[in-house]
């Protein structure tokens, strides 16, 4: 059986919980991981009820240690890693004249430097296939939240290095960019504009359109693409080509 290690996971709304849920169904042996810590400290809050249906790690992956902890435990428990799916990510409203030294840090180390120890310490498990998340900060400014904007462009641009570094073991990485995705953080107006301006149906991406992407990556299927930043987003990267629906 294949093993996948998934890490972000800690609302049932989330897309993290979705992938590690469809990697399951599709028969991977997985372990989930997640911080429900920062999701206590944002507005939409945590998920009490949250349990995912396999073996589950609390990490707080601001821990330099973190990373290298979670492959090991997984390692140990699986027998190896075929899949690391890093979906976790750090959020932070801070603007130009808000942002803060303290905040940059924070988000840099648990965004893109805990991603790097993560793909480093799955490398050297042997690791077949990675996948990693970005934003949509390549389609259109994001003023409001520059310390996640930061950090986030900081792992599509490491994209490629990564794939460069992983591909003489055979290993691929790529990058999924999810687009606007109704994971339940927005409010209802911000709801309403963004998904009448999507180009493909009105409506937000979906955590289950996530999947499917994730599914294929993670597959024999994909083990000839890598390296590649892909947006799974409805078209909304291209929404300023596309006319006004009548």
């Amino acid at each position: 059986m294949p093993s996948a290690l998934v890490t972000g996971v800690s609302r049932r709304a989330g897309i993290a919980w979705a992938v590690a849920h469809r990697l399951a169904t599709d028969g991977f042996d997985v372990t989930a991981s997640g911080w429900p810590g920062h999701d206590r400290e944002q507005p939409w809050g945590d998920d009490p009820e949250a349990a995912p249906a396999m073996p589950w790690l609390a990490a707080d992956l601001g821990d330099p240690d973190a990373p290298a902890r979670l492959v090991a435990e997984h390692v140990r428990r699986a027998g190896s890693l075929d899949a690391l799916v890093a979906v976790h990510a750090r959020s932070s409203d801070q603007d130009l004249a808000t942002v803060t030294a303290a905040e940059l840090d924070a988000s840099f180390a648990v965004n893109a430097r805990a991603t790097v120890l993560l793909v480093q310490a799955a490398a050297a498990a042997g690791v077949r296939r990675v996948v990693l998340f970005t934003t949509g900060v390549h389609q259109g400014p994001m003023p409001a939240e520059i310390p996640y904007v930061v950090s986030k462009a900081a792992i599509q641009g490491v994209t490629a290095t990564l794939a460069a570094a992983l591909a003489p073991i055979g290993a691929t990485v790529n990058c999924v960019n999810p687009g606007p995705n109704d994971t339940g953080w927005a409010d209802a107006a911000t709801r309403a504009v963004i998904a009448a301006a999507m180009p493909l149906a009105p409506r937000w991406g979906s955590p289950a359109d996530v999947t499917e992407l994730v599914a294929f990556l993670v597959s024999d299927a994909a083990g000839w693409i890598t390296g590649q930043t892909i947006d799974s987003d409805g078209g909304w990267g291209v929404r300023e080509g596309v006319p006004p629906r009548s």
